[in-house]
């Protein structure tokens, strides 16, 4: 078996990085309740003294190998998102806590989304058969 060449382990870094990204962004929100966007983020990096073009932004938010990303934007970035950088450069590992707990509050509130339009879409539909669509919505949180 050979050794993962270095255009390898660049194209499996960005693309790690750029669905790390994606998932912060999906689940962090600012102080005010709104997502974060381009202008947030490249403010706070700023104030670390760490400058974030739009193009920069770009390559990380598509896993672009092209620009190899320099370790203190990925420092700044996982700063900024309150994350160990090596979580945001490596596939496996632990979720950090805040952001699992983020990710069950999201997946709970899709599902009560699906409860309540499965009761306004079938109102028609026997109690017995609503409760058994909301025991399978509930069971779904295991998986």
């Amino acid at each position: 078996m050979t050794a993962e060449s270095a255009a390898q382990r660049n194209l499996k870094e960005s693309q790690i990085l750029a669905r790390k990204i994606d998932l912060l962004l999906d689940v962090m929100v600012t102080a005010e309740g709104r997502p974060y966007e381009f202008q947030d983020i490249q403010s706070a990096l700023a104030e670390q003294g760490v400058k974030l073009s739009r193009t920069r932004w770009h390559h990380i938010k598509t896993g672009d190998t092209t620009v190899r990303q320099p370790r203190e934007v990925i420092a700044a970035l996982a700063e900024f998102f309150d994350v160990n950088p090596e979580y945001l450069l490596h596939a496996d590992g632990p979720v950090p806590e805040r952001i699992q707990h983020e990710l069950e509050l999201l997946a709970a509130m899709r599902r009560a989304k699906v409860k309540e339009f499965a009761t306004r879409t079938l109102a028609e539909v026997d109690n017995k058969t609503l409760d058994a669509i909301a025991a399978l919505l509930d069971d779904s949180a295991k998986y």
